[in-house]
């Protein structure tokens, strides 16, 4: 070889060799830059991200919030549920597990579709409820057949527990698991015995009940499996809500009802609820373990409707209560003066049609206190036609009668006030008739119980008074809870002092249609007025037959009911009642409304006397007027009509 050929074989290898220590220098510095970008620039990034794939964190579902009573009684609370779990990550058939789950301890065909339905839902590693509320001897059986059950566990948790059952069920409302409606994007909805409101207080305060999730930190493999528990944080507990609600009033209230009958009680001077009872009732622990099929049939076709509470969802027409009403907008309007006097001869003629008082006979000539204190109807058939129905519409909505009251109590009815827009709308006209109809509480009217005690409330106080059930949250009281929060209603004191004398006359006075609603006198003076409601047309034929109230059947006879205040002088507290088909507000509704004014004083820390001088300008309560004895013929509260007040 020669020296030439030599010498470019070396240069070539030169070259080569450059360029491969170049290309190795490039991929050495390529790399360290980027071990430098990874170790150094974006090292905390990745370390994080090493973390998130080898820990797990895990939402803990925090104890629900408590409701108490006004006495901080617990009427619903939380007691330990043992319960099995089954997490469909850690075992390699789950239908296997379940079928040798189900020859231990039984599972219905409901609950295995419900757990399949939550399998096929929930993330792998999500528990699922399969069994709650075991008792000791199944999680022994559990426990002694583990081997069998792979990915069962037994957890120990919380399940709502309601003391007061069916005495407070309507108020407090009860919980359940969330559906898939529920859950969202919310997590916490998803972690087993997780319960959300479904009725009342439960419902209208579930996200302050329910709190927030706690955390519990978690080791796990490639595969999601756990290994071991790093760090724990509890979540925070839902708040306590304090309801108005006097537990134990509630339940001696409840045993003086019979089916068919509701009442509220108001502190009439910042409309706290006390009470409110509806009678049939149902027992809410019901639907912690689930509700069977035959025992919802039974809830479903009973026609006493126990899973309806009455007190804010039953619609009546308030017959003669709501004459108060009537009167108020006929002096507004000064449609009637206050001293004036109306003939009642037994019937209201208009037109070609009569319409009748309750009293076959008549009451003869009547003022306005008077014409309440026998409930006279022929009084407020001319009140009212003279007034005509937008102003007594007007009125009635001032008092809170076909209006939203604001309750916290989820779907609660605001009830119906017709106007002459509304019967227009329906493509009718108001007839002149119509009105006189509804100046006794007929009609088309749709009220509830609970806006009658807000109307008795509102004429006792002269304030915009307005029923409400929370005391306190967390501790911390809310607004509305003193006199002075809610306004003047503006109704001249002149005016609401002659519907108060009235009322007072219904109890008080000789041939009241109420006298047999006296209360003690160490609580005070009551004073109330009566009122029916038909629920089946008289006609004329039967009305001259001498058709009786008494002779017809339960379901056809009228509905009673009852509004009232107490003490007259210093107003303290409201009532309202309905007694379904009871017939006569006197007879069937005032007694049990004098029961509770007295059983709500009896429980009192103080004794409800009036300031000196009393609330009446007068300063004393009304005086009888011997001119307005009843007619020959009447007798107090009896009736020889189609009615009775």
């Amino acid at each position: 070889m020669s020296k030439k050929e030599e010498e470019r074989r070396r240069s070539v290898f030169t070259r080569r060799a450059l360029l491969l220590g170049a290309g190795q220098l490039g991929l050495f510095g390529f790399l360290g830059y980027r071990l430098q970008k990874l170790q150094v620039q974006e090292g905390d990034r990745y370390a994080t991200l090493a973390d998130e794939n080898r820990l797990s964190v895990r939402l803990i579902a925090p104890p629900r919030g408590r409701v108490l009573d006004r006495d901080g009684k617990v009427v619903a609370g939380n007691r330990l549920n043992w319960r099995a779990l089954l997490t469909a990550e850690n075992t390699i058939d789950a239908s296997a597990t379940l079928e040798t789950f189900g020859k231990i301890i039984p599972l219905a065909d409901h609950e295995r579709a419900r757990i399949d339905r939550e399998l096929r839902r929930r993330r792998r590693f999500v528990p699922v409820t399969v069994r709650e509320f075991l008792s000791w001897e199944e999680m022994a059986r559990i426990e002694v057949n583990a081997p069998d059950l792979p990915g069962i566990s037994v957890d120990v948790g919380t399940t709502r527990e309601y003391p007061e059952a069916e005495h407070l069920a309507h108020i407090v409302g009860y919980v359940a698991p969330p559906s898939e409606a529920d859950v969202g994007d919310d997590p916490l909805l998803e972690l087993p015995g997780i319960r959300v409101g479904r009725m009342g207080i439960e419902r209208f305060h579930d996200k302050l009940l329910r709190g927030s999730a706690g955390t519990v930190q978690m080791e796990v493999n490639a595969v999601g499996r756990v290994i071991r528990e790093l760090d724990r944080r509890e979540g925070q507990p839902g708040q306590d809500v304090q309801i108005s609600i006097d537990a134990d009033l509630q339940r001696q209230i409840r045993s003086r009802c019979e089916p068919g009958t509701s009442a509220v009680l108001m502190d009439a001077r910042n409309g706290e609820v006390l009470a409110m009872a509806t009678q049939p009732s149902f027992d809410p622990n019901l639907f912690n373990s689930g509700v069977s099929a035959a025992q919802w049939r039974e809830w479903t076709r009973n026609r006493a409707t126990p899973l309806i509470n009455k007190t804010t969802n039953g619609l009546y027409a308030p017959g003669s209560t709501f004459k108060m009403v009537v009167a108020l907008a006929a002096l507004e309007a000064k449609a009637i003066s206050p001293g004036e006097r109306l003939p009642c001869p037994g019937y209201y003629d208009l037109g070609d049609t009569r319409f009748h008082c309750w009293q076959r006979y008549g009451h003869g000539s009547l003022d306005l206190k008077n014409a309440l204190k026998f409930s006279c109807d022929c009084f407020f058939y001319e009140a009212a036609k003279r007034t005509g129905i937008d102003r007594i519409a007007n009125m009635a909505k001032r008092f809170g009668l076909g209006v939203d009251l604001d309750i916290e109590l989820p779907g609660a009815k605001s009830g119906f006030v017709p106007t002459r827009e509304w019967r227009i709308k329906q493509g009718k006209p108001w007839n002149l008739g119509d009105t006189v109809v509804h100046g006794i509480g007929q009609g088309f009217y749709q009220l509830t119980p609970l806006s009658l005690a807000t109307m008795a409330a509102r004429i006792a106080t002269g304030r915009a008074v307005q029923p409400h059930l929370t005391k306190t949250i967390g501790g911390k009281a809310v607004k509305g809870i003193k006199p002075e929060d809610w306004p003047s209603m503006g109704i001249p004191e002149r005016d609401l002092k002659l519907v108060r004398e009235g009322m007072y006359a219904v109890v008080n006075e000789e041939s009241g249609t109420a006298r047999i609603a006296r209360i003690p006198p160490q609580y005070g003076i009551l004073a109330g007025k009566t009122g029916s409601t038909q629920v089946r047309r008289v006609s004329r034929e039967q009305r001259e037959r001498g058709f009786r109230i008494e002779n017809m059947p339960r379901e056809w006879q009228p509905h009673a009911l009852f509004v009232a205040f107490a003490p007259y002088d210093n107003p303290i507290l409201a009532v309202s009642v309905v007694v379904e088909h009871g017939t006569s507000g006197g007879t069937a509704a005032a007694p049990i409304a004098r029961d509770i004014i007295t059983d709500a004083f009896s429980r009192m820390r103080f004794a409800p006397q009036a300031p000196p001088g009393g609330r009446v300008a007068d300063g004393g309560r009304p005086q009888q007027e011997a001119s307005a004895q009843p007619t020959p013929g009447q007798t107090s509260g009896a009736s020889n009509g189609n009615r009775r007040p």
